[in-house]
């Protein structure tokens, strides 16, 4: 593994070469980030960050490692790093994030061949715009959720687990107020379908909100995820 420094534009990259898959992982709580694919570059990953210090970046083969810094106790709150990553169309991705969780991140995978996503250690504000799968894939938020949307293509079947709690779930229209107890949802294509999404929810959640969307980039211009209804009158 070697580490990646910006070139002149102050960009990251990793070249694609003979990678016919990619991995990216996340570590140490990422905010302020866009997440997006790009079928017309010819790089595997490209990578911006806009705020000092920047994540520190390490490549090996095709599995692109950015570990955002730790905060010394005395520094007394948690900085926002905002940056943007572009992933490159041509291979399948998996992408992951650990160590810290997400906050406000815009992702829209449309045109990307996604093995899975997966957050771990909790996940606020987060908006998720998924591609047509091949297969079933994993999405996973695990350790909490609060203020998340993930939408996909009409038409894809779908199943979405939820566990230790939710408080505001909407699933294709459907709205759950309060459950204490698991939730199992699905469409009513899931069991046959060989192309599906299989999402899970563990940890407790709030203002949750998984359908079939169109297209929307307005969250990907470099703002924040939309705030929502419930979080407005909670301000």
């Amino acid at each position: 593994m070697k580490s990646a420094g910006p070139d002149k534009e102050g960009a990251f990259r990793a070249p694609l070469g003979s990678a016919s898959r990619g991995r990216i992982v996340l570590v140490g709580g990422a905010s302020h980030l866009v997440i997006k694919a790009d079928p017309a570059m010819k790089d595997l990953c490209r990578a911006r960050f806009f705020e000092e210090p920047v994540p520190g970046v390490r490549i090996r083969r095709s599995t692109i490692t950015v570990r955002y810094p730790r905060l010394r106790p005395l520094d007394g709150s948690r900085r926002e790093y905002s940056g943007e990553v572009v992933l490159g169309t041509r291979v399948p991705w998996r992408i992951g994030f650990g160590g810290g969780g997400v906050s406000r991140l815009a992702v829209d995978l449309s045109g990307l061949r996604l093995g899975s996503f997966e957050v771990e250690d909790g996940a606020s504000r987060v908006e998720l715009r998924l591609p047509t799968p091949s297969g079933s894939v994993p999405v996973r938020f695990r350790g909490g959720a609060s203020n998340v949307a993930v939408h996909r293509p009409a038409g894809v079947a779908t199943r979405l687990q939820v566990s230790g709690g939710v408080t505001n779930l909407s699933f294709d229209g459907r709205h759950f107020g309060v459950v204490a107890d698991e939730v199992d949802l699905q469409t009513p294509d899931y069991a046959d379908a060989s192309d599906r999404y299989d999402i899970a929810v563990t940890g407790g959640a709030n203002n949750l909100t998984f359908d079939a969307a169109r297209p929307d980039h307005s969250a990907l211009a470099g703002a924040d995820p939309p705030v929502t209804p419930r979080e407005k009158e909670g301000e």
